[in-house]
């Protein structure tokens, strides 16, 4: 029975995709980091623009259809409670949103922008406008847009599982109603074969850089040499950990799992904004919001694109980091998406979209506010040079650095290691849970086989595995970047397949009953009927 349920088709094909990908990068590293250098200039310097408007375009469109009448429907039966407390549904949404990236780049992030600062400024310093914008700019790229783009593709598709009570969680099913039959043909395996490469190519960023954070912070601890051997114990261990509690199902494993990660991480926040500098934590932070909320439309815009014209060499700034970091959370989205609306039964699509706007936003906003303002005091005050140890030593050695200059410094960095280390498993436990979702035909009582997510699970940790190997943070961000330019326009249509679909269905009267429609829905049909009776009256 288990086997009539896999969508044969679509699991052979991505299985055979990433294989294509993973086996020329181990067997010639050289020439693959060559040819995606190449690719990453050509796509960045080419169609950089693509994501900043897709970015932009997004997040208004969210923000109209939560105060619109579609904002109202209710995903499950109309007296039917949220399956997840609010708190609970939060730490999942947060957790497989952004895994141990927050952790490392949380951290570290501001040291690149110091040392490389936007709209041309200089590296300086005295320079004041240089250091806010270190402080300001990791909030921008982890904030509501970024949640905006996870958003969009939870909504069709918690409507289609909830609502329309179809048994199937896929990319090419959300669009059905723009693809027609055209969903069950070999264009709905395309689509659901590029959504699945596009996570790989994003799971295979984050574990590529989380990785070596928990290696590094296991050779701190225990005095191991922090070498390839140690970080693939790692990447296997944790690939072992996401599987189990993959295995183990959604809510006993991946909640549990998100609970002790919400907590650990609230420790960890509130323990360095009370022992660190708390005045310049809150002070920067407070000052980083209003930069934000002043150059917001600057900032989710600037392209350089004068710089050459003009006989400048262009920093690289857009490309390097928001056309990058909108080409991530897109490869993402399709994923995040799934698991947003797997947990969201129960609640209106309004509310789906302003929770995880608001708090995966303030999620973010408390980690780059307090983490990263805290290496940046270091820096600033002169007791301890990040700078030097994140140049010499790279980005891994100097988070730990940081995390050494607390008070318990070992006791500290075990915690933050541990919190890396759940937060890779949370976001990894749900990819397999997803992936598995989309290689099946249908999904019998909300959950994949379980041998379906292992198999994934492990699946996951092959591409990392030689992106490893491979090295180099430029060869990360392109496999980002590449995986996510065809999903710019299947976002598109997914958010006009979700207008359609909604409404229609608000003002339909005898060719759907969607039974989990109200308010609204009642209310229009009975305008409807009102109209009918009128014009009946006045025709007689």
């Amino acid at each position: 029975m288990g086997r009539k349920l896999v969508d044969w088709p679509t699991f052979i094909i991505s299985f055979v995709v990433i294989l294509s990908v993973v086996v020329p990068l181990v067997l010639f590293p050289e020439a693959g980091a060559e040819v995606i250098a190449d690719v990453n200039a050509f796509m960045s310097d080419t169609f950089g623009f693509l994501y900043l408007l897709m970015g932009l375009a997004i997040f208004f469109f969210l923000i109209f259809v939560a105060f619109s009448q579609n904002g109202q429907v209710k995903l499950g039966e109309e007296d039917e409670k949220p399956e997840f407390s609010t708190p609970a549904w939060a730490g999942m949404l947060f957790s497989a949103g952004i895994g141990s990236s927050i952790l490392y780049w949380g951290t570290i992030e501001w040291a690149y922008y110091y040392q490389g600062p936007p709209f041309g400024l200089s590296p300086t310093d005295e320079q004041l406008e240089t250091i806010q914008w270190a402080s300001t700019y990791g909030i921008f790229h982890w904030g509501p847009i970024a949640w905006a783009i996870y958003a969009l593709p939870a909504l069709p598709m918690a409507y289609f599982f909830y609502v329309r009570k179809t048994p199937i969680i896929k990319i090419s099913e959300t669009l059905r109603p723009l693809l027609k039959g055209w969903s069950d043909t070999f264009l709905g395996k395309i689509i659901d074969v590029l959504f699945i490469f596009g996570l790989i190519g994003g799971a295979g960023t984050t574990l590529a850089l989380g990785t070596p954070l928990i290696s590094r912070g296991v050779s701190d601890l225990t005095g191991l040499e922090d070498d390839m051997f140690l970080r693939t114990i790692v990447l296997l261990v944790v690939t072992a950990i996401f599987a189990v509690s993959a295995y183990v199902g959604l809510k006993e494993g991946i909640k549990r799992l998100s609970n002790i990660n919400l907590a650990l991480s609230i420790f960890l926040l509130a323990f360095v904004f009370i022992t660190g500098p708390t005045l310049f934590i809150a002070e920067t932070t407070t000052n980083s919001v209003g930069l934000i909320l002043d150059n917001f439309f600057r900032m989710s815009t600037w392209t350089e694109p004068f710089a050459v014209l003009q006989g400048f060499e262009p920093t690289g700034f857009p490309e390097a980091w928001t056309i990058f970091y909108w080409a991530w959370w897109l490869v993402y989205a399709p994923f995040v998406g799934l698991f947003i609306a797997r947990i969201s039964r129960g609640r209106t699509i309004r509310q789906v979209i302003a929770g995880t706007m608001i708090y995966g936003s303030i999620g973010c906003l408390l980690f780059f506010g307090i983490m990263g303002n805290f290496g940046l005091y270091l820096q600033l005050s002169g007791s301890f040079d990040v700078i030097t140890v994140l140049n010499e030593q790279g980005a891994p050695a100097a988070i730990i650095s940081i995390i050494n200059q607390l008070p318990f410094a070992g006791v500290m960095v075990a915690l933050f290691v541990f919190l890396s280390i759940i937060f890779l498993a949370t976001t990894f436990d749900s990819s397999s849970y997803i992936l598995a979702s989309v290689t099946q035909k249908e999904v019998e009582n909300g959950e994949p086989l379980r041998w379906n997510r292992m198999f994934w699970a492990f699946t996951l940790c092959l591409l990392p595995l030689a992106l490893m190997y491979l090295g180099g943070l430029e060869t990360l961000q392109t496999a980002s970047i590449i995986g996510g330019f065809p999903l710019i326009f299947i976002m598109f249509l997914i958010a006009w397949s979700f207008m359609k679909t909604t409404t229609g269905d608000l003002i339909a009267d005898d060719q759907y009953e969607p039974k989990t429609i109200i308010l609204d829905y009642k209310k229009i049909r009975e305008k409807i009927r009102r109209r009918r009776n009128r014009k009946k009256g006045k025709e007689e």
